[in-house]
């Protein structure tokens, strides 16, 4: 694949050293490797999405649909491994009735409501090792400036 000189989007959450989680509109694989292609990743954001610390918005998690009950209860496991809220893990619905939300490659998105975060690489780290689990919604080391706008102006904010 060819580098991309810049990719540019938004976030749902923009935290401590511009880790970020996106995917909220259920497209975070593609958004990462976009990410991950750019020489230069950009994220634009309104002062709402900038935390202290990464985890009020529920983490989107890619997971696919053949097993999915052992994916999610691996999901549990590492959750409570890391101290974290593992009650709190559902498939997202879609807005447009009972089914599961797919996302742009067909898979399903389970969302982690840990309400707080303290050690994003270990969950990223941890998720990736999880068989069924596609990607997830932690955008850690890849953005390199957010741009976060608020009544006062915009803010740049740089690694």
């Amino acid at each position: 694949m060819r580098r991309l000189d810049l990719a540019l989007d938004g976030a749902d959450e923009v935290g401590p050293n511009l880790g970020l989680i996106k995917g909220g509109g259920a497209a975070l694989l593609r958004e990462k490797i976009i990410a991950a292609a750019a020489d230069c990743f950009v994220v634009v954001a309104d002062n709402s999405k900038r935390v202290d610390m990464l985890g009020a918005f529920a983490l989107p998690v890619e997971i696919v649909d053949f097993a999915a009950p052992i994916t999610i209860a691996a999901v549990r496991a590492l959750l409570d491994r890391l101290r974290l809220p593992s009650d709190r893990v559902a498939l997202r619905k879609s807005a447009a009735g009972g089914a599961y939300l797919r996302t742009d490659g067909g898979n399903l998105v389970l969302d982690l409501a840990c309400k707080a975060i303290p050690d994003p690489e270990a969950l990223a780290a941890g998720l990736a090792h999880i068989p069924g689990v596609v990607e997830n919604g932690l955008f850690l080391g890849l953005a390199q400036r957010a741009y976060i706008a608020s009544a006062n102006g915009v803010d740049c904010v740089r690694v």
